[in-house]
């Protein structure tokens, strides 16, 4: 009798085990997607956040959730990411959405605004100030869904063939410069070029160009500009900081379980941690060797700053009239900006300025 009572009790364990397991399969399907990057493989940061990336989904989704990385150019040049995700090419991309400036001005938001915010206060606005939430407005009209990745932190200035000592010579300047900034210098005189980052180097050495810009040191000595521009320029004043997005096919992220969507937002925000710091690590010892190799170190003139803050804000005025998702972009912005700067001033200005004046003095 109790032998009976078991085998049924058993019985039934096993009749629930066998329900259970194929709805547990199909909470968690196998998914094979590709993932298209604006980024040469050279680049173990930016690129190497993208690999970072996709095992962390991986290991988080005990392996059922693949995705394939692939360097700009080996599915699409690294400057039509956004294309190839929104027509469904690939599944999801990682990239610099300023670069699609063309098709909105309002995608430097994304990336970066010149004169804009720094790192900690991008991602501190995408993420609570709305920021993202306007981000999301706008890549909904090209069936894509955005979330923040890597970041480089401020950037530097760019390679210049030649000295910049004024003005006058900006004007005919062929500078290769990321994204809506190129607007500005144009407004100076400049003449941009916008190229992805593993065609650069070949068109500085043929004097295609006169200058270029990219990320920062550790990135631009991996490029080897050093060899064909001496003159390095700071600050960057077009990006404060850069800030990278995940983005996804619209009808493939509804498409996911939630389990899996919430792998690639906690993994996604694991790289942001995981680029920006490993920048933060390599960029001071690589502009030692970049200065021993010859790099000579400028500032830009105090006039060439001042004319570029001008003519960014004469044509953030215009866009914020005539183009919608500008004018609201620049309004959360601002007025977000306008709240964070006394804070830093107060809190991490004044400790930065005092640890770098008792550096001095010992």
């Amino acid at each position: 009798m109790e032998r009976r009572k078991f085998l049924t009790a058993g019985g039934l364990g096993l009749a629930a085990s066998a329900v259970a397991a194929p709805a547990i399969a199909q909470s968690s399907p196998e998914v094979r997607w590709r993932y298209a990057t604006s980024w040469p493989k050279s680049l173990d940061t930016l690129y190497g956040g993208c690999e970072y990336f996709t095992k962390k989904v991986a290991e988080i989704t005990d392996n059922k959730f693949q995705i394939q990385p692939f360097a700009a150019g080996e599915i699409v040049p690294g400057l039509q990411v956004l294309d190839a995700v929104s027509n469904g090419t690939v599944e999801m991309g990682n990239t610099a959405l300023y670069y699609y400036w063309g098709k909105n001005p309002a995608f430097t938001f994304a990336t970066a605004l010149p004169f804009g915010l720094n790192t900690r206060q991008q991602i501190s606005w995408l993420l609570w100030g709305g920021g993202q939430e306007l981000v999301n407005d706008l890549l909904k009209e090209h069936n894509c869904y955005g979330i923040p990745t890597g970041s480089t932190g401020a950037q530097m200035g760019g390679w210049f063939r030649k000295e910049i000592k004024s003005l006058e010579d900006i004007k005919g300047l062929k500078f290769r410069i990321g994204g809506f900034a190129g607007t500005i210098m144009a407004k100076l005189g400049a003449v941009p070029q916008q190229i992805a980052g593993g065609d650069i180097y070949p068109a500085l050495e043929k004097g295609t160009i006169d200058a270029a810009e990219w990320v920062g040191p550790y990135d631009d000595e991996k490029l080897g500009f050093v060899k064909v521009a001496k003159y390095y320029y700071y600050p960057g004043w077009w990006e404060g900081t850069s800030q990278g997005h995940n983005i996804i096919n619209l009808d493939k992220w509804n498409a996911l379980p939630k389990h899996y969507q919430a792998a690639i937002d906690a993994a996604s925000r694991d790289t942001f941690t995981w680029i920006t710091g490993k920048y933060d690590a390599l960029n001071a010892p690589a502009l030692k060797r970049l200065l021993v190799a010859g790099a000579v170190l400028k500032a830009f003139p105090q006039e060439v700053l001042e004319a570029c803050y001008a003519a960014a804000n004469e044509t953030y005025a215009e866009l914020s009239k005539s183009n919608p998702h500008f004018g609201k972009m620049y309004a959360s912005l601002t007025a977000y900006r306008g709240e964070a700067l006394p804070w830093f001033q107060v809190a991490e200005l004044s400790f930065d300025s005092f640890m770098m004046r008792m550096r001095t003095k010992t």
